[in-house]
């Protein structure tokens, strides 16, 4: 069943609902007539950020994404989490890895127990923004060690590591971005006017947090993204520079070949009778090799 908490002296109360739960939400969505589309935003796992307000109904849903606690493949993601207000209760859909919001939000009211379900809405989506900073913060803090990694040796392993950072980023990137862009469709919408002035000042710290956290997220993003081109072509430089030793190598190698090729012919040549004969084709062989990779050299120089 669902959890329900009453406050601001009972004129608000708190809904929260297990997104995992098909009979609680069936009941839930039959107890307090809420429409099937948003009820399918609230279960749909890959909805994108959003935010909609049914005039008829006075149903405000909205949709923001909510960082993980814990790594998926050595890497950060999010999920979306819905939030419903209807009829002066606030509804929240969490899954195992938004199910850390509740919590939050126990201590928000804890706090401050008289405030509206929009106070507690925005002040919730601040409070979510904020936890974007220490993922932001461990990233760069890793970035920083697989730096001093990879400035002693270039291995497969820290450059992994370093793609998985890039990965995480992605996602982080991609959330705060949308997040900032939910919260300023909210001031478009038409149920911004009967905020009251405390809300829509909530409102306005949320968005500045969720400007903040995108600022951030594509700073690391883009420090990271150049730290890896370098890398990169530092490991490109490497192999170039290990084909050219190669190239240089094979081409000297060459040169004792040919000479001992031409006094190997059953063809009358100079010095094939020569008791000294062997240590001359060496010679000139030296003395071509030699020719050869001062030419090479002044080439490449």
């Amino acid at each position: 069943m669902e959890k329900i908490r009453s406050f601001n002296e009972g004129k608000s109360a708190w809904v929260q609902v297990d997104a995992h739960e098909v009979e609680t939400i069936r009941l839930v969505q039959e107890k307090y007539q809420i429409s099937d589309e948003m009820l399918t935003y609230s279960l749909d796992r890959n909805e994108r950020a959003r935010v909609e307000f049914d005039s008829e109904t006075q149903a405000f849903l909205l949709i923001f994404n909510v960082p993980h606690r814990e790594k998926t493949e050595n890497h950060y993601e999010t999920s979306p989490m819905t939030f419903i207000i209807k009829g002066g209760r606030l509804f929240t859909f969490t899954t195992v890895q938004t199910q850390y919001v509740n919590e939050l939000m126990e201590r928000i009211l804890h706090k401050t127990p008289l405030q509206s379900e929009y106070s507690l809405l925005f002040h919730t989506l601040f409070v979510i923004s904020d936890a974007f900073f220490p993922l932001i913060e461990e990233v760069n803090s890793q970035r920083t060690r697989l730096n001093n990694k990879l400035r002693e040796k270039t291995t497969n392993k820290n450059l992994i590591a370093m793609s998985d950072l890039e990965i995480g980023l992605v996602y982080l990137v991609s959330a705060t971005k949308q997040n900032a862009v939910l919260l300023q469709q909210v001031q478009a919408q038409s149920i911004y006017h009967h905020l009251n002035e405390v809300e829509k000042e909530q409102l306005e710290d949320a968005l500045i947090e969720a400007k903040q956290a995108v600022e951030m997220t594509q700073l690391a993003s883009q420090v990271l993204e150049q730290l890896s081109g370098a890398y990169n072509n530092l490991l490109n430089n490497n192999l170039n520079d290990t084909m050219k030793f190669l190239t240089i190598w094979s081409l000297l190698l060459t040169v004792p070949t040919i000479v001992t090729g031409f006094f190997g012919m059953n063809v009358p040549l100079p010095f094939s009778n020569s008791v000294f004969g062997w240590g001359i084709a060496m010679l000139i062989s030296i003395v071509l090799a030699v020719w050869m990779l001062l030419a090479m050299w002044r080439k490449i120089k």
